[in-house]
């Protein structure tokens, strides 16, 4: 039977309004063992998610561990994205065992999660593979993550897909929620994110604009 494509988005696509964002433990005590990626680049595409998401107005829950006596405060680029929201605290290793923040995800009521967070291998393992549990659908922003050791971070990865999850990058995540660039209402917001946060997206926006004008990001 013949199929007939339609100019319409697939349902696997995210939008800002149909997921709860779940940023967990970015906090400066326990960056120092995090080698799987530089931690400057973890924070900068930690950054760039956030900014993004407050943009977007996406329901976002923002959660530490022992922040008064051992982590520290979660990281500024990520705070300043969200000047009035309430950090939750948590004593557990899992997310998902907090009480606080599992009260937060069922006001919210969004049956897709969309998670990132310092560690790889303890902050985002135990809360994914519990949401998919109790029949969440599933994403990890693989790149706004990191851990003690290439190999933790790349067998985390693995165990998470492996059971359901749906892997993503910061970038991308972005760029998924924008979409089109006729969305002229969050078109700056978008390219301004990329060019603060992007990297060498961010610096080909900035040539773009420089060399075209009015066509910065068209591409």
């Amino acid at each position: 039977m013949p199929i007939t494509a339609t100019a319409t988005p697939g349902p696997l696509l995210l939008t800002p309004t149909d997921h709860t964002l779940v940023m967990i433990d970015f906090q400066s005590q326990m960056a120092f063992a995090t080698k799987s990626i530089d931690a400057v680049l973890l924070r900068n595409n930690a950054a760039l998610v956030a900014h993004a998401a407050a943009g977007f107005g996406v329901s976002t829950i923002l959660t530490t561990v022992a922040e008064k006596t051992f982590s520290g405060p979660m990281f500024q680029e990520i705070t300043e994205a969200f000047p009035e929201q309430a950090l939750l605290d948590r004593t557990s290793m899992n997310t998902w065992e907090d009480e606080a923040v599992i009260r937060e995800v069922n006001a919210i009521a969004k049956p897709r999660l969309v998670f990132c967070g310092l560690w790889t291998s303890v902050c985002i393992v135990g809360p994914t593979l519990s949401a998919l549990a109790q029949g969440y659908e599933v994403y990890v922003i693989a790149d706004a993550c990191g851990d003690v050791s290439d190999e933790a971070h790349e067998r985390a990865m693995d165990r998470m897909v492996q059971a359901g999850v749906r892997p993503l990058t910061s970038l991308q995540y972005m760029l998924e929620l924008q979409r089109d660039w006729a969305r002229t209402e969050t078109y700056d917001m978008t390219t301004g994110i990329a060019r603060k946060f992007g990297g060498a997206y961010g610096l080909g926006i900035i040539y773009a604009k420089t060399m075209f004008g009015a066509s910065e990001g068209a591409h």
